[in-house]
């Protein structure tokens, strides 16, 4: 049974950091692009970042570039997102997901979690 479980997540000051972590099971997750997207309330989903399987190729959102780094540790099965310098524009609901290939596209997701609540206030 594949699963991707969110963790980290949190009620943080502006200005604040957190560590989302990603636990994968029932797939190689060294094999597959792991990627972040948040969705806001009222909004829809975006992506934040992406790693593809090598961990050498990233990509992150504009609006996190210098702020946010994604990172993956094949040998746990886990991939973290960490977050610096959180603004409340970053509150929103932060989901997981896989592909198993190269792709960072929300429409390639083969897999997703269900997503931790990141709140940024003060």
């Amino acid at each position: 049974q594949v699963q991707l479980v969110e963790s980290g997540g949190g009620l943080v000051q502006p200005g604040g950091s957190l560590r989302l972590s990603c636990a994968a099971s029932g797939f190689a997750l060294g094999a597959a692009t792991i990627s972040w997207f948040r969705q806001a309330p009222g909004k829809e989903r975006e992506g934040v970042s992406c790693i593809r399987s090598s961990g050498e190729s990233t990509y992150y959102k504009d609006s996190v570039k210098g702020r946010f780094t994604i990172s993956r540790d094949n040998a746990k099965s886990t991939v973290y997102l960490e977050m610096n310098s959180l603004k409340p524009d970053d509150t929103a609901v932060y989901y997981c997901a896989a592909h198993l290939g190269s792709s960072c596209s929300h429409n390639a997701i083969d897999y997703w979690g269900k997503g931790t609540l990141v709140t940024v206030s003060s």
